[in-house]
């Protein structure tokens, strides 16, 4: 019988699968904007599925993971600059735009350094300590740089069908605060749960 540990993974699956049907059936984005807003889920899902039995992952990365997969699903669905949510923290907040894909490049940062950590250390690539932080942050702003660049070409390539993926709303910073986002949100990441990862590493891959 598996345990509630190994069913957990499932739980995760069928939770993301199921909001992604939902939101993918009648998007309020154009289907090219939610495609290609998604297209991280459609890849990474399949990936994760097949690599699960011969390496499975902690539970607190697969719940980030499902969590950061929401968030983007959620802004396929309406587009970054137009999800309602947003909108209500930009009237509150008095802000000049909506904050959402903010927080899409928060997340940028914090779920893929951690992703990164876990599959170094365990494949004993990395080492905790200064140098692993050092190096796991240029790589959580490198995975940012290498998606403004397909951005912009996407962008390039298929002139203003990519206005919505871009998100941009006018702000011509977008670029930079989109990569400080991902720098924050690294930085919190490892500041805040590296302990708690190295546990349910230990815990539930002692080997």
């Amino acid at each position: 019988m598996r345990s509630p540990s190994s069913r957990f993974p499932l739980a995760m699956l069928i939770a993301v699968s199921t909001v992604f049907l939902l939101l993918g059936w009648a998007p309020r984005a154009d289907r090219f904007t939610w495609f290609m807003e998604n297209l991280p889920v459609i890849l990474g899902v399949p990936v994760l599925v097949a690599t699960h039995r011969r390496f499975p992952l902690s539970n607190l990365l697969y719940a980030l993971l499902a969590l950061h997969a929401l968030v983007l699903m959620v802004g396929g669905y309406w587009t970054y600059a137009e999800v309602p949510a947003g909108h209500w923290v930009q009237r509150y907040l008095h802000l000049a735009r909506n904050p959402y894909d903010r927080l899409g490049h928060l997340f940028q940062g914090f779920v893929p350094v951690l992703l990164f950590r876990e599959v170094l250390l365990r494949r004993n690539v990395l080492r905790p300590g200064g140098w692993s932080v050092f190096v796991l942050i240029l790589m959580a702003l490198g995975l940012s740089a290498a998606y403004e660049l397909l951005e912009w070409q996407t962008a390039v390539w298929t002139g203003s069908s990519a206005e919505a993926f871009l998100g941009t709303q006018g702000d011509p910073w977008d670029t930079q605060w989109d990569m400080a986002c991902a720098l924050i949100g690294a930085i919190a990441a490892l500041t805040s749960l590296s302990r708690a990862q190295d546990r349910l590493i230990q815990d539930q891959h002692p080997n």
